[in-house]
């Protein structure tokens, strides 16, 4: 009896062994999947931030601008309320020897009005805001948040998304980038939208600064009776 119990006993053993192995190699392969994708992600942001870019890019001017989609229709963009937002992307835009406005040099210079002119969609303010602040480049964020609540537990569900755009102060695109991520944020959405930004802001700003790097087009100052020359 002793000697079928042990054999028994072993043979249990041996299962579980052989399921904890099982388990243990399959997040295993979970786990150098997950290291896969970001070393990949990783690699693309270092190839997009490699990108060569001409001094005379990088000396002009870039406004930051950011605005949020309210859920009863309109844009709302008074600058003082995305604080963190704006510093997320500007702060990588100037590590990367970029040239952009504070906030207070862009409140400084532009009216409120100006700015929700331009998210409107106003061809006329966006070019007179970058001419007053003297930016050859503008680039726009705009946040959107999806909010319900989870049946289960009861809080609520935010689905957040950022879109960015870059254009020359005549309104020409360059580039557009874009990010999405859902967060259980309360009633912060604003939060929930910083949040995601610090944690995309590599990603959207390397393919921002490669696009800027590859397609903008500085105009030369005009002539006396010649039209402004680009190159």
């Amino acid at each position: 009896m002793n000697k079928l119990l042990i054999l028994g006993m072993t043979a249990v053993l041996a299962c579980a062994a052989a399921s904890g192995h099982a388990q243990g190699f399959k997040f295993s392969q979970d786990d150098n999947g997950a290291k896969g994708k970001e070393q990949a992600r990783q690699e693309a942001i270092a190839d997009r931030l490699s990108t060569p870019c001409r001094e005379q890019l990088k000396s002009k001017k870039i406004m930051l601008i950011i605005g949020e989609q309210m859920s009863a229709g309109g844009i709302l963009a008074n600058q003082e309320n995305y604080g963190p937002h704006f510093q997320a992307i500007n702060q990588r835009l100037r590590a990367l020897g970029l040239t952009t406005y504070t906030p207070e040099e862009i409140k400084k210079q532009i009216a409120q009005a100006e700015i929700d002119a331009y998210f409107k969609g106003n061809p006329d303010a966006a070019l007179s805001a970058s001419r007053r602040l003297g930016a050859s480049f503008v680039l726009r964020g705009l946040i959107a948040t999806q909010s319900a609540v989870n049946p289960v537990i009861r809080v609520n569900e935010v689905t957040v998304n950022l879109g960015f755009s870059l254009s020359d102060a005549t309104g020409r695109a360059i580039s557009d980038a874009t990010a999405q991520g859902g967060s259980f944020a309360g009633s912060d959405l604003r939060s929930a939208a910083a949040r995601l930004i610090n944690e995309q802001a590599d990603d959207v700003v390397s393919r921002l600064y490669s696009d800027y790097c590859t397609k903008a087009v500085v105009a030369e100052p005009a002539r006396k009776g010649e039209p402004a020359r680009k190159k």
